[in-house]
């Protein structure tokens, strides 16, 4: 999926773009703020999102003006959307595609809303996601920050540009994996400078589309996370009621950026409104004893030790993760932060390991908490999922500082392995229909 990096150009200025894959339909994605088409593409969860699109389209990506590896501008020249747009049609005509569908993120789907209204002939398809008609408080847009909220924002980003701010509000799913928050910091930092980062968002805090939303024609999909931190989904929805025809697919999750969180969905909503059909994901089911664990009160602890030393603690406990792991044949799964995710063949080896985890884890200075459970679970996508992965979050939830809390299936099924447990009464736990009787699982002799 390597791609070369090559250059448009509008009048003087260059335009950094590259193209991916070789499907029927030119898909173009216009991106938010500030991009960087090397570094911010560098991301094993973002390059896996432009994968997933070049499998059905010609993706097409670039740097918008003043960004990136495109050409900067001087803070008194800030590009218009009308600019912006020029320069799209540049990067089209550079690439040979008269007519393209355009998916707009955050910011950059003001500029693709507009592209659309003013260019039919040459736009195939409107995708928006995690957008905006207007980015300001006024008393008939009760739900965009005021000025005041932006003013603050604008001093904190370019006190702190090029740190990890903000990320949390972008990707709160991601906000505790360290790699992430590099990528994040870099990508800023990379992306621009910080005079131009802060002109740059005083000047889209000051876009208003409104008044072009009803001459788009283009078929529209609007895509917006429930839970959105930074952009509210009252924005999404002030769209979809003013584009004809437009189709609004809220899901759930927090993150506002579309390759973070639960990306798939977005891209099978993405994938069958341009080619008319989700992709076909074989799905196996198998029987699987699920491992959580975390460590107890990390916020505190990473508060107390500092950043350096909590990163030092948290690669000394996930070395020894994999070790206990290795031993006790499981397999990893996922971590997130301070979690672990894993599964095991046999529950007798999952709650072993989870002891023996929950000793190494108090010579290290920390306690953590764990759940297991044994049930069905989906295999879809190379991905474990299913009611009993679920099951086995919330257990690891309920237990208490240093308990490994098993439910009963994982009870009855390791009867006659040595392991001792102590009832812990039956949990209505979140999300679940029944009750649950959960067992803790006693230290081992």
């Amino acid at each position: 999926m390597a791609s070369e990096i090559k250059y448009a150009k509008n009048g003087a200025v260059h335009i950094a773009y590259r193209v991916l894959g070789a499907g029927p339909v030119d898909l173009v994605i216009v991106p938010g703020w500030v991009s960087h088409l090397e570094a911010h593409w560098e991301n094993p969860l973002v390059w896996r999102f432009a994968e997933r699109l070049a499998s059905f389209s010609r993706l097409i990506l670039f740097d918008k003006r003043g960004t990136g590896l495109s050409d900067p501008v001087s803070e008194d020249r800030l590009p218009t959307l009308e600019m912006r747009m020029e320069d799209l049609h540049a990067v089209l005509n550079a690439v040979g595609s008269s007519r393209a569908a355009l998916f707009g993120i955050s910011e950059g789907g003001a500029m693709s809303a507009l592209f659309a209204a003013t260019y039919p002939e040459r736009t195939a398809a409107l995708i928006m996601s995690g957008c905006y008609a207007k980015w300001i408080r006024a008393d008939d847009y009760p739900w965009a920050p005021t000025r005041e909220e932006h003013e603050a924002a604008f001093v904190a980003y370019e006190k702190h540009w090029g740190t990890a701010i903000g990320f949390k509000t972008v990707a709160p799913s991601v906000a505790n994996d360290e790699s992430c928050r590099n990528w994040w910091a870099r990508n800023l930092r990379l992306g621009a400078s910080p005079g131009a980062g802060i002109a740059l968002y005083r000047m889209n805090i000051e876009i208003d589309i409104r008044n072009v939303l009803s001459s788009i024609s283009a078929p529209t999909l609007i895509l917006h996370r429930q839970g959105d931190r930074l952009i509210s989904v009252e924005n999404s929805r002030y769209l979809a009621s003013h584009i004809p025809g437009a189709r609004l697919v809220e899901l759930s999750g927090a993150d506002h950026l579309p390759w973070f969180g639960d990306s798939d969905t977005v891209l099978d909503e993405v994938e069958e409104f341009l080619t008319g059909a989700r992709p076909a994901m074989a799905t196996e089911r198998v029987l699987s004893t699920i491992l959580f664990i975390d460590i107890v009160a990390s916020t505190e602890r990473a508060r107390s030790l500092g950043d350096a030393r909590w990163r030092d603690l948290l690669g000394s406990f996930h070395a020894q993760v994999e070790q206990e792991l290795a031993r006790f044949g499981g397999r990893l799964i996922d971590t997130a932060g301070d979690g672990v995710f894993a599964s095991f063949d046999g529950p007798a080896r999952a709650v072993r390991c989870a002891l023996a985890l929950r000793e190494r884890a108090a010579r290290l200075g920390v306690a953590i908490r764990a759940g297991v459970h044994t049930g069905e679970c989906e295999i879809a996508g190379g991905k474990l999922a299913g009611i009993a992965v679920h099951t086995g979050a919330r257990i690891a939830a309920a237990a208490e500082r240093g308990e490994v809390l098993v439910s009963s299936t994982v009870k009855s099924l390791v009867a006659g392995s040595g392991l001792r447990f102590a009832g812990r009464g039956r949990h209505h736990l979140k999300g679940l229909e029944d009750e649950l009787e959960l067992f803790a699982a006693e230290s081992l002799a």
